[in-house]
């Protein structure tokens, strides 16, 4: 028996000593911002702290530049996080949970590897049985400290490593040199805001039929009420959608509420009753989501930026809900300049993009029962992240 405790608390000890890769996500321009730097610190938002808690001192950070779709750099993680507000990136870093790092590769863009690059795509396990027009594989990159494969991690490394001694050029195309321009937006207290600005063939997009696809979004609709019924909240369905979305979603419980205990005005009210779905607890909205379904993304965007406007005090966590091949259009428009001058700030701070492909992952959890909303931020993705 003293053998047999004896080999199970050396591979206990093995589990939490071996080395794992997880993602670190760059935009174009934070990726400029870091390449600048010593290269030292790597920083989170501190919400991500639950993923934070199991990276150790040993475990590698692939760095992965969002709009280029490429793999950039490897860094080792030298010690605990902590949390500092002192500015590292720009006069307000709201990255201020902090792993100290060093620098195993680190490459120009030029030289970085494309997810689509046949040798990188018939390599790597999520991507390899995809056709190359699919976006599935995106919820692999879908926000910051994902834990990789160790095989896929360990591939990423090599090529990366090889590129600093026999280095191939993957040269940047006219629209990859466009998403390399940051603009910007001075709001009434002067603060400079990231925007952004679609441009024409950026706003055409040619969805499977609109029958299929308020389908899919009833669908959505009923899994995101059935998730927040688990979690033990309540449910408000708009009475538009009820019927149809009943039809999907059997309540369990006395969850879906046919009036909502909030006071405000009608205006407000009105507007809220139209959000797709709403979690509420007690007399707080947790979250508030728009599952979009249409040709135009506009009218969720829409109606939780007018929200923000008429209650700029209300401290809500609103999601865009739709279809991964939608996340670059999506995280596009929260951020146009309109967007970023309403009294509350920036929507984008306070509105981020959920994929189907990502509530349906979460709804295949078995332990929803014992999880509260906070577990969404791990699978929303921000636009202030990855523009």
């Amino acid at each position: 028996m003293p053998v047999v405790k004896s080999r199970i608390c050396c591979y206990l000890v093995a589990l939490k000593t071996q080395m794992a890769y997880y993602i670190t996500l760059f935009s174009p321009d934070t990726y400029q911002t870091f390449t600048e730097t010593e290269r030292s610190i790597s920083g989170f938002r501190e919400s991500q702290k639950t993923q934070a808690n199991a990276i150790k001192k040993g475990d590698k950070l692939i760095a992965y530049v969002t709009k280029l779709s490429r793999w950039v750099g490897i860094l080792e993680v030298t010690g605990d996080y902590f949390i500092s507000n002192t500015p590292v990136y720009s006069s307000e870093d709201i990255y201020t949970l902090r792993f100290p790092v060093k620098e195993i590769v680190w490459l120009p863009l030029d030289q970085a590897l494309p997810v689509d690059d046949e040798e990188c795509w018939t390599s790597l396990s999520f991507t390899k049985n995809l056709p190359k027009k699919s976006v599935a594989w995106t919820n692999m990159v879908r926000g910051n400290l994902r834990r990789f494969e160790e095989e896929d991690g360990n591939w990423i490394e090599s090529y990366l490593k090889r590129q600093l001694s026999t280095p191939k050029r993957f040269p940047l195309s006219e629209s990859d040199n466009r998403k390399l321009v940051t603009l910007t937006v001075k709001t009434q207290e002067s603060k400079e805001v990231e925007v952004s600005v679609p441009t024409k063939e950026e706003q055409e997009f040619s969805p499977k039929s609109e029958k299929e696809d308020v389908r899919e979004s009833i669908r959505v609709q009923a899994m995101l009420s059935r998730i927040g019924e688990r979690m033990k909240l309540k449910i408000w369905l708009p009475k538009s959608d009820r019927q149809r979305v009943l039809a999907v979603w059997k309540p369990e419980t006395d969850s879906l509420l046919t009036t909502l205990p909030l006071n405000y005005d009608t205006i407000t009210l009105r507007t809220i009753e139209n959000i797709d779905v709403l979690w509420i607890k007690g007399r707080s909205i947790v979250r508030a989501f728009e599952v979009e379904h249409t040709t135009s993304i506009y009218s969720g965007i829409l109606r939780m930026a007018d929200l923000m406007a008429l209650q700029p005090n209300l401290d809500i966590s609103a999601h865009i809900v739709a279809p991964a091949e939608r996340r670059e259009k999506v995280l596009q428009e929260i951020s146009r300049p309109v967007f970023a001058l309403l009294e509350k700030g920036p929507l984008k701070e306070s509105c981020t993009f959920i994929s189907y492909e990502a509530v349906t992952e979460l709804s295949l959890e078995k332990r929803l029962e014992y999880m509260n909303d906070k577990v969404l931020d791990e699978y929303q993705e921000r636009a202030g992240d990855l523009d």
